[in-house]
């Protein structure tokens, strides 16, 4: 799968929107024959409350790892913040922070895992 990263941002280079590199990713990972989900909708419960589709998983992969993609100059902690909040939200153990536009696709990989299970 990072293979495919690098494979595409040596291809289409950086500076393209976010959902470009989601699209093109969706599809090359999709040929692969890997199971994967594009702006998978994710419902959150509040104080008794249910929100349907209250945010959106770039890509899920398989049900069990997300992928966030970014086209940002680099990443921060806020954009590792989003992430593992939504491994959190979903119960979900692991997620790739995935950033598009530096000079190499390696600069642009970080893992996110969640240590404390669904949000109650």
């Amino acid at each position: 799968m990072v293979d495919e990263c690098v494979r595409i941002h040596r291809e289409l280079g950086p500076g393209l929107l976010e959902s470009v590199y989601e699209t093109v990713l969706f599809g090359a990972l999709g040929r692969r024959g890997i199971p994967i989900d594009r702006q998978q909708p994710v419902e959150i419960h509040y104080d008794g409350l249910r929100f349907p589709g209250a945010f959106r998983i770039d890509l899920l992969v398989d049900r069990r790892l997300v992928l966030e993609i970014k086209s940002v100059d680099s990443l921060t902690n806020l954009h590792a913040k989003q992430l593992l909040t939504y491994l959190r939200l979903t119960g979900l153990s692991v997620g790739l922070l995935l950033n598009f536009s530096g000079e190499t696709m390696k600069q642009g990989i970080r893992r996110v895992v969640n240590n404390h299970g669904p949000a109650r």
